[in-house]
């Protein structure tokens, strides 16, 4: 059976650069940093004191009260966002249609935020007597999407994909997938998380993962330069709408761009550590440029997973010069994670829409704060002011904790 085409046909997002998807591509194209101090609660005791917050969620406003007090906060982000992407998708109501749509969001840590609000209660009560019955509902790493079919009485399909920080590219693998082989119309997917507390900023920091540059906040992320000391953590939702390229032409939708296949590889390397030759990530390369069935003259940009950590970015542009060879010095290279901070699970959802966006666009965003490159990493990063250029075909790395990588490839539906 041959595979059918994936396209994309509806976008959302809410992220530290504005909590739409119109103000986040604005923001990033911009070269706006959403990196500040924390606000959500009092840092002062952390190394690290800056991260990418959203900022102005109103979970009343956006959700309803009733129903966002029975979510954690990173279930907010992908509800909103998926909300924003299936009225821009203009799906249709019809139950028929909806019955073959399905659910697949990513996180990397799911409701974290609930459990340090449960055990912090349970030790001051003594008892778990105050322990809220949403308590599970709420902490799951599949409430995302679960709330996201309910609200949308969307009865395909319905789960969530956790690996690390290459969450959402995996979800979207299997969005693509699912689409492909028939076996959904449609696939409402991306990722979430919200990770900014006291306990998951303590243990990056105790790791010694997170760039301190705090009296800096705007300049700490910083891929591929010389200065970088460290990732920023952010947090944030984004979601896609995967459909059928004929279900979305035969009901007039709009086309952002197509989903042409992934690949995925395993470090097999450490559990933390960045593999420091790119081996793993060279895999993922190349097996998603097979699976996309694509040359290599036809990639005009890469979205890179870029983190600003002293070994992840030489070992990530060492592998894209060993796949692309001589034509890797052609290509447009950005991380804009130098804008939004690292989100995690969420991190590819975000990218995702920034790399689709570029592609419909023929605008490639900018990779901030690049003062003096890194001699180790040899690419055209698209330094500080994003570049007007055609985008036939774009790629968007995900790698992650555990050594998971995972490459997604995009392009114009038209491209000829």
């Amino acid at each position: 059976m041959s595979k059918r085409r994936v396209v994309i046909t509806g976008l959302g997002a809410v992220t530290p650069l504005g909590n739409s998807c119109a103000a986040f591509w604005d923001a990033a194209i911009a070269g706006r940093s959403g990196i500040a101090p924390i606000t959500l609660y009092d840092a002062s005791g952390l190394q690290t004191r800056i991260a990418g917050e959203v900022k102005g969620f109103d979970p009343d406003a956006r959700i309803g009260r009733r129903e966002s007090r029975r979510m954690d906060r990173y279930a907010w982000f992908a509800y909103a966002a998926a909300q924003e992407a299936i009225e821009d998708a203009n799906l249709p109501e019809d139950q028929s249609f909806r019955d073959e749509v399905g659910v697949v969001v990513a996180t990397g840590i799911g409701g974290i935020s609930t459990i340090r609000e449960t055990v912090e209660s349970v030790v001051s009560v003594g008892n778990t007597s105050k322990i809220s019955p949403f308590f599970v509902p709420k902490l799951m790493g599949n409430a995302a999407s679960a709330q996201i079919s309910m609200r949308h009485k969307l009865r395909g399909p319905m789960y969530a994909v956790s690996s690390a920080c290459a969450s959402s590219n995996d979800a979207f693998a299997n969005a693509y997938s699912l689409v492909a082989h028939g076996e959904a119309r449609a696939i409402i997917t991306g990722g979430c998380e919200s990770t900014v507390g006291d306990v998951a900023m303590g243990g990056f920091c105790n790791m010694k993962a997170l760039s301190t540059r705090n009296d800096e906040p705007t300049r700490a992320s910083r891929p591929f330069d010389q200065g970088r000391d460290g990732f920023v953590l952010s947090e944030g939702g984004a979601i896609l709408v995967f459909e059928e390229y004929e279900s979305a032409r035969r009901r007039g939708a709009k086309i952002y761009a197509e989903v042409l296949g992934y690949g995925q590889s395993a470090d097999a390397y450490d559990i933390v550590a960045v593999d420091p030759t790119g081996g793993g990530v060279e895999l993922a390369l190349r097996r998603a440029l097979k699976s996309a069935n694509i040359g290599l003259d036809e990639v005009d940009y890469v979205n890179a997973h870029g983190t600003s950590t002293p070994i992840g970015d030489p070992a990530e542009s060492k592998a894209i010069e060993n796949v692309f060879g001589p034509r890797a010095k052609q290509l447009a290279v950005s991380s804009t994670k130098s804008m939004h901070g690292h989100a995690l699970g969420a991190a590819g959802a975000l990218e995702g829409v920034l790399t689709v966006l570029a592609i419909a666009n023929d605008i490639v965003p900018p990779t901030i704060n690049l003062e003096q490159q890194d001699p180790e990493c040899r690419l055209d990063y698209v330094p500080n002011v994003a570049r007007k250029m055609t985008v036939r075909v774009a790629i968007s790395n995900s790698f992650g904790f555990g050594g998971h990588n995972n490459v997604v490839v995009f392009a114009k539906p038209e491209r000829g």
